[in-house]
């Protein structure tokens, strides 16, 4: 069989960077190609080069059979190349008809057809099972309902090359078999897809052959039939890591936050829950269920209506964040490139935000202070940098948010919250996050973590709670908690039980 795509010895270089070294893929028509590899392996590098984003510097690109260079992604959308990016590209002020038809829309002798495109948009959103008004504006939808709009684009544009960054990384459970089931109907039509994701359980369900790069090289590519788990990481990471999800348990120690009655409208009615020094409680639930929510209102991000918070016995009052952090509670956020970080910042900069006050004297911050914090984080957390000037931007999703921790770890909290701590990033830097954890659950501070990834609440949790339509569904102990009655709970198909 003709492969679709082929790219053979690809080199492309940035100032002072090689970010690609002799790099290659084949994928074939009718195949889920997955391309996996640490943040920085050359992954996303390699794709633009295939979508007309970037020219290569030099190496072979083939397209269906012939010698093809795109300048533009325009050029490679022609062509029958589609992707999909982790960063979405979607216009929030213009509806989900305008954005699926942007540059493609059906006209009526002079006229645009807005009833044939919004049926058309309609068709599209009913096979994601995505139950929303076509007319609706992009920037009223959450976030995974704005990746189903990106594929659903995707579906309407009939490419013969689809290319996925990160698609699921924002969806529930139902969405990602959604997806599925998509992209095994987008195979037996035979069109292709090059799918990335860190999610390696993703890999083995959807995944026809897997390639692996490393450090802007080809390592392997390999049939997913022939691969395990542990053998990919090694693949990936060049290393052994001997464990995915490093726990280590350590003794319960006092109560740091209590949390009693909390109640926002109709997103959080009247959660308790209590958590410890020394302990990771994991939360868990449905997209939309209340848990990011109920971080935010933790954290004075939202005001709530009732309820109580107490930090070590003591009832606090948190009107807004600057009230939490002096509580020394830490929110490292869902979202760290929007609310985590300023990312025309460097790092030293946004790793002494949230100490300002500290390291100010008078209207000036005392900069050899600020340079000795950074340096520190820098070593401690293991941040891969040029230097501490460098732009949090051009850092690897890992590395960004070892300096949003660092920001965190600088005001030495009691309470700690990581809302989705590892998504969009690699194996390596996964494991690097848990770690860290277990470092300050053995300093005593008390971890919230919320995950949608269920081995990875599962693996790093002491105790799991459910939340579920605004509710504490259930709380388990890492004893007893499987994938099963996580989602029972989560579903509301289990009894409540605390």
């Amino acid at each position: 069989m003709t492969p679709i795509l082929e790219m053979k010895n690809i080199v492309k270089r940035f100032p002072g960077v090689l970010a690609l070294q002799n790099a290659q893929i084949e994928v074939l028509p009718g195949e889920v190609h997955v391309l996996v590899g640490e943040n920085g392996a050359g992954k996303s590098t390699l794709m633009k080069i295939v979508s007309g984003v970037y020219s290569l510097d030099s190496g072979e690109l083939f397209f269906k059979g012939k010698p093809a260079t795109f300048s533009t992604p325009k050029q490679a959308r022609e062509a029958g190349i589609v992707t999909i990016y982790q960063e979405l590209n979607l216009i929030p002020q213009l509806t989900v008809t305008e954005n699926i038809f942007l540059g493609d829309e059906l006209t009526r002798g002079p006229l645009v057809d807005w009833g044939a495109m919004n049926r058309r948009a309609r068709e599209l959103l009913m096979r994601l099972h995505l139950a929303i008004d076509p007319r609706t504006k992009v920037s009223t939808l959450g976030v995974a309902q704005q990746q189903m709009v990106e594929v659903a684009k995707a579906l309407h544009e009939r490419s013969d090359l689809i290319i996925m960054d990160e698609p699921t990384s924002a969806l529930s459970i139902a969405e990602v078999q959604d997806l599925f089931a998509i992209i095994r109907q987008l195979k037996a039509e035979g069109v292709a897809i090059i799918y990335i994701s860190h999610h390696l359980d993703e890999v083995f369900e959807i995944g026809d052959r897997v390639t692996v790069m490393r450090d802007g090289k080809h390592i392997s590519t390999t049939e997913t039939r022939e691969l395990n788990v542990n053998r990919l990481i090694s693949l990936m990471v060049g290393r052994d890591l001997s464990e995915q999800f490093p726990k280590e348990r350590v003794p319960r120690g006092r109560e740091l936050l209590r949390v009693e009655n909390l109640t926002r409208g109709k997103a959080l009615q009247g959660i308790s829950f209590t958590a410890y020094a020394g302990e990771v409680l994991g939360i868990a639930g449905l997209v939309g269920a209340g848990r990011t929510e109920l971080v935010r209102a933790i954290f004075g991000a939202d005001l709530i209506d009732s309820g109580a918070i107490y930090i070590e016995g003591q009832r606090v009052h948190i009107g807004e964040p600057i009230d939490a952090i002096r509580c020394g509670i830490g929110l490292l956020t869902e979202d760290r490139k929007q609310q985590g970080l300023v990312l025309k910042f460097n790092v030293r900069e946004n790793t002494s935000l949230s100490v300002l006050r500290i390291l100010t004297g008078g209207l000036f911050t005392n900069r050899q202070r600020e340079a000795g914090l950074a340096a520190d984080y820098i070593k401690r957390i293991g941040i891969k940098t040029s230097s501490q000037d460098q732009l949090v931007v051009n850092l690897s999703g890992g590395n960004q948010q070892k300096v949003v921790l660092s920001k965190w770890l600088a005001t030495k909290p009691k309470v700690l919250i990581f809302d989705e701590p590892t998504r969009g990033i690699d194996v390596g830097a996964k494991v690097e996050i848990y770690r860290l954890m277990n470092e300050l659950a053995a300093q005593g501070v008390a971890i919230l973590m919320i995950s949608s990834e269920m081995p990875e609440v599962i693996g790093m949790s002491d105790r799991i709670m459910i939340i579920a339509q605004g509710r504490v569904a259930g709380i388990l102990d890492h004893s007893e908690a499987t994938q099963e009655n996580i989602l029972e709970m989560a579903t509301g198909t289990a009894p409540v039980a605390v």
